[in-house]
Formats: C-alpha cells, structure tokens, sequence
C-alpha cells in the first residue's frame, strides 16, 4: 500500500551501534527510506568514500577521529553534507562547525529539526546534483550547438549592441568576405542598404516587444556595394554567456510572399482568425524564456464554454464555429492590440497578456464576461446566449513552466464550470496548498470510502526467474476524490493511520483481497496473492484470528494467501511483529517482508520473525548498471538463499535489468516492465 522512494545513503559517525540504529529510526519514522553505514575507523570512512553517499551525520569526537577532521577528508572528494549532532544547544559549537565547512550542528535530542535540517539539505545536495549534470549537458549541447552553426547552410549571426560578435561561414560567404574575423569590428547596420538603415535600427531596437513581429525584409549589401533583398528573423539569445541577438538572414526570392501565407497559415486557426494551439504553445515557451531572462511576469488566460457539447448539439457544428468566430472578436476588442491570443482547444481560447500580472487584469475579465453573457451570437439562423468559465495563472520567475501554468488554468476553468461557469478563479500558491493538504478533507474522503466500500484494488504480477509457472500477484490500495483522481497513497495513508483508520483500511483491503482471489480461483488454477499490512496490524493481536475467520468464511486454503510487512515497520515494532508472524504461521498463512536491506543490520530481524520471502528495497534495483551494484544484491540475495528465504526484486522496468537480475539468482522479480498495476488478474505467467 506504500509508495516507493529513493533511499537515503548515510554515513554516520558515531562509536555506538545503539545511538546510530536510533538515527535511522528517527531518519524512517520522518517518511525517509534509509541505507545506513556505520563508521568505524579512519580506514573505514576512506573506503567508505570509493563510493556515494547522500549525507553524513557526525559527533563531535569518536574514538578514531574528530568530526573536523571526517569533514577535511569529506571535502577532499565528496560533495556531502556534513550535520554535527550535539549532546545540547551550543552556539560557540554550531559556528565553528559552520566555519570548518559542516552545514549545520543539532543537538541530539531536537529530533524534529534533525528531519527538517536533513530534509533541506537533501533538497540542497540533489538541486547541486541536478545543476552539475545541467552545466555538464549544456557544455554538450553548446559544442553540438556550435558544430551545427559552422556547418549550416543558413546565413548565421550573434550581435551585441550592433556589433557582430560571430559569423558563420554562410553569412561570411554572403557578404562577400573571406574571413570572420574581417567582420569582428563591423557593425551590422553596415550591411544594410542605405535606405533601409533607420528603419533597421528601429527594428533592432523593438523586435521583442511584438511577440509576432521578429521578421524584417529589407535590402542588404555586400563588401563590394551590390544590394540584394533579404528576410531578417531576429531573437533574444546567449552567446559565450553573454546575451545578444541572433540574426538569421535569408536572400529573398519570388516565392517570398507566397512562403509567407503559408506560414501563417500554418499557424493559424481558421475557424476563429487567431492562432492555433501549436503556435501559441511555441510562442508560450519563447516568453516563459524571456521572463525567466527579465523577471517581468505574464498572465496566462484559459476561457471555455459553458455548456459547449449542448450548444454544439443544438446548433451543430458549423453554428458552434460562427459562435467561436465572434467570441474571437469580442477577445480582439478587450485585449491590446498585439496580444498573443489562440484558439487552444474545440470550446476553449486562450490569452497570454505579457508584462501584467493577474490582479491587474480582473476588471478586463470581469467585463469580457459581462459582455459576452450580454451578446446575442447570431447562428443557424438562431440567437444563443453563452457564458465562460475561466482559469488565470501567473507565468514568473518562479512558476516558468509552460506545461505546468497550462495545466494549473486549465485545472481552474474546470473547477469553475462545475461550479456552475460564467465566473473567474486566479490561481492562488496559500489557497492551492491548504486545499491539498487539507487534512480534514483527507480523512473525511478516506471515512466515506470505508463506509462506501469506495476504494480499489489494483493488482501487480509477481513472476518468477526459475521457471515456476504459478500465479502469483501483489495487491495494491487505490483511493479516488471526489473528482475522479487518484489520491497519491503517500498522501493519504499517513493521515489516515494518525487519524487511527490504518486498521480499518487493513480489514478492508483483506476483505476485498480474499474476494476478487476467490472468484480468480473459481477459474481454474492456484493463484496466490501478496496483501500489504500497515504497522497498525502489527500492533494488532486480534488481526490472526480475524484473518483465520475470513479465510474459512470463504473456504481459502491458508497457503493461498501472504501477508506482506514493510522492514522498517517491523523493526520498529519488533515485539509485536514477532508475535503476529508467528500467530499468522500458526494459522499457515506465509509471510513476507518488503523494502528489505536498507538496516544498518538489516538481517538481524530475521532471527527474531518468520517470514518466507523477502522483498528488498527499490534502491537495489534502481541502478544495475555497474558490476559493483550487481555484485551487492548478488550478495544480498545468495545471504537471503542461505536462510531459505524466497527473494523479490521489485521496480524492474526495463529489459535491460533482466541479465543483471539473472546473475543474482534472485527468485521473483516485479515491476512495470513485466506489467503494471491493473484491475485484474489477468497476466500470462506460462508466455516466455
């Protein structure tokens, strides 16, 4: 019923194994997934380092080293965060840790900052993580970008302040030069025709306030005087981290004026005279860049019709067509001149009002509405009245994402039409937020489809690599709102076991699991099915005899079904986990352990909790593409054989990881390659 996550490689630095499995607890207890390793000695952490690690939690002083000392060495090749643990708040301490290069100190016993400092120096090491592969792809991108430019058959430039600052060769060779370099001091005004000269200096100076005037015809001349008609597209652009404008000239010839019509054909919507979703989705990008680049922020407007598939119905689809017609030019009228508007969808436009933001468009909308719900749309010989629903988002520095603030507006026109239409929402960052972490909506979501039997289950192979044609599946919690959307379960899981509905939902899932596994079975065939049970259920000794009764209510062998831990659950409640695995035995039912490896000793469990086969963490599987990853779940899995445990490899996703997996030995694999979760039980385990 858990959602998997990356888990965290941590070093820690303490001299005893007690203080350090605490750390890990307190690490999993916050939500994070965490593969652990104690340092012991000096030697240890310069082993330790061959390899990559997430974060390092330090004392002050082990018995092999000071935490000063662990830092230089870290520093040396690693880019970790170093978090010192105090025995209580120091000032003096924290900032000299702060000075010998750690990113914070805590004291040991402030448990909610520790997750919060480490939360935020996660974030930190993955956005510097993601900034070097970024730096490292766009050094790639430049190079190719650069070879492209040499070799096109385009007449290319870069210009800044109206001096060229590179030339390709085909411009060198259009302008009748035989060096680049001949061109370095030359202003581009230059090669323009003395006619043409002011107007292209105003064109120069002006290009990127009109978001569809980049283009100019004008005539250009060559070293020698000749002038020859040419089409000059112009954009904002970087050269050697500088920015500048990139001119691309084109000579022109007499199918110009017949190339030009095709393209604006090309991006145009021809019912309605505005541009088509295409082009404005390219023009969207080009501005999310520039506000990126500026700072000055945009708005974006979505408006649909209320009621379109009706009116559409009523009218047919010509008649629809002349109703968005004049709808367009009621748009052109409120709207600057200029404004980068589209028809985006069959019943929706679109408006992006550059250099404004929301708030200052909210008496133009609200008049547009008014005036729209005023006018009678003449068509199929009728007169119709319409209204719009309409969602406004903010395109900034913050949110410059075009796919995102499309999906944001698009979100809000909706949510208006349910609503009844004919009104507007803007999008708002504290409103947005406290609706999706609405705690008592979660809950009360949650009460409702216990009540309503309104959850889901989803079903997941589980296939076996040695040859084992039995059928066996994993079973997954599915929760929708309201709305129709999947509630992530990381979302409402955690809510509903602080809310004590943990069991409820245990009881549910077993319950409906037992059902759909029976009418599987009824076909013919021993299917078995893997159910997860959250740590509420192993705190419950009443859940044996429970499942026994649903088990012989139904007349299910014992053996058909294996009940499934999550490892950092069982380790937390040990005691009660080893009395429930053995009460669940009792009754013949098997036991499984998932997210399995990630202890400091993650095998000291199984001495304590009897359980027949064994999941290991996602973190295993999510990268075999090195011998020494291979080699550490080989390990693992032959550690795992030699305790006569059944393995699992789960998230495997690619064909790829399928020799890698062989090599392991493991027993059973799972993961979306194979198939994803599904409403039914409907995979081909006898296919190859």
């Amino acid at each position: 019923m858990g959602t998997e996550q990356q888990a965290i490689r941590l070093l820690i630095l303490d001299d005893s194994q007690n203080n350090a499995e605490h750390l890990v607890s307190v690490l999993r207890n916050a939500g994070h997934a965490t593969r652990a390793h104690r340092v012991s000695s000096v030697e240890d952490l310069q082993e330790s380092l061959q390899q990559s690690w997430d974060l390092c939690l330090a004392l002050p002083k082990t018995s092999f080293m000071q935490a000063s000392d662990a830092c230089n060495l870290i520093r040396q090749t690693r880019d970790i965060p170093i978090i010192l643990l105090l025995e209580q708040a120091d000032t003096d301490a924290s900032t000299q840790a702060l000075r010998q290069g750690m990113q914070d100190a805590v004291p040991l016993s402030a448990e909610k900052l520790l997750t919060l400092v480490v939360q935020r120096e996660l974030s930190s090491l993955q956005a510097r993580r993601q900034a070097r592969i970024a730096e490292q792809t766009l050094k790639e991108v430049e190079k190719r970008c650069q070879l492209l430019l040499d070799s096109s058959v385009d007449a290319i430039a870069y210009v800044h302040d109206g001096m060229h600052i590179y030339a390709n060769r085909a411009y060198v060779r259009l302008f009748g030069y035989d060096d680049p370099d001949d061109l370095a001091a030359e202003p581009m005004v230059g090669l323009i025709a003395t006619k043409d000269q002011s107007g292209f200096k105003s064109f120069l100076r002006h290009y990127q306030e009109r978001a569809d005037q980049n283009e100019l015809r004008c005539n250009a001349k060559d070293i020698d005087g000749k002038e020859f008609p040419v089409m000059l597209t112009l954009s904002p652009a970087n050269y050697d981290g500088e920015p500048c404008t990139q001119v691309v000239i084109r000579v022109e010839t007499a199918s110009a004026d017949f190339e030009e019509k095709l393209k604006a054909m090309a991006s145009q919507d021809l019912v309605t005279g505005l541009f088509n979703r295409s082009h404005f989705q390219e023009e969207l990008e080009r501005i999310s860049e520039q506000v990126v680049r500026e700072g000055n922020p945009s708005t974006l407007v979505y408006l649909t019709i209320d009621a379109f598939n009706g009116l559409q119905t009523e009218l047919g689809i010509g008649g629809a067509d002349l109703v968005l017609a004049d709808l367009a030019q009621i748009l052109r009228q409120s709207f600057a001149e200029g404004t980068l508007m589209a028809r985006f969808g069959d019943d929706a436009l679109s408006v992006l009002v550059q250099n404004q933001e929301p708030e200052g468009l909210q008496d133009t909308l609200q008049a547009l509405l008014r005036q729209v719900e005023a006018n009678l749309f003449e068509a199929a010989g009728r007169s119709v009245q319409v209204t719009l629903s309409v969602g406004v988002a903010s395109l900034n520095e913050n949110d410059h994402d075009p796919s995102l603030i499309i999906n944001r507006v698009l979100r809000l026109a909706e949510q208006v039409s349910r609503g009844g239409g004919n009104n507007i929402k803007i999008f708002n960052p504290l409103e947005e937020l406290a609706h999706e972490a609405n705690r008592g909506n979660l809950i009360a979501l949650v009460q409702h489809s216990l009540e309503t039997n309104g959850f889901q289950l989803q079903f997941q192979p589980v296939v076996s690599l040695q040859g084992d044609n039995g059928e066996l599946y994993e079973a997954y919690l599915r929760l929708l709102n309201a709305q129709g959307e999947e509630v992530p379960a990381a979302e409402f899981l955690p809510t509903a076991q602080e809310a004590g509905m943990a069991d409820d939902i245990d009881r549910w899932v077993v319950t409906e699991a037992i059902n759909q596994l029976c009418q599987k079975r009824t076909t013919g065939g021993q299917t078995r099915l893997l159910i997860n049970l959250s740590a509420a259920s192993l705190q419950n000794m009443e859940m044996p005899q429970w499942i026994a009764e649903q088990l012989k209510s139904k007349r299910l062998p014992s053996d058909a079904v294996i009940f499934q831990f999550n490892d950092a659950d069982a380790n937390t409640y040990m005691k009660q986990a080893k009395a429930l695995t053995e009460a669940l035995k009792s009754i013949h039912c098997q036991v499984s352990l998932s997210h399995f490896g990630c202890a400091l000793n993650p095998f000291a469990a199984l001495k304590h909790l009897q359980v027949d086969m064994v999941k290991v963490d996602n973190s295993f599987s999510q990268n075999l593409s090195t011998p020494e990853a291979v080699n550490k779940l080989k390990e693992l899995i032959m550690t795992l054989h030699n305790q006569g445990k059944l393995t699992v490899v789960p998230c495997v996703d690619s064909a790829t990881m399928l020799p890698s997996l062989w090599q392991t030995g493991v027993n059973y694999i799972q993961g979306n390659y194979l198939q994803a979760p599904s409403d039914s039980m409907n995979y081909d385990f006898t296919a190859e």
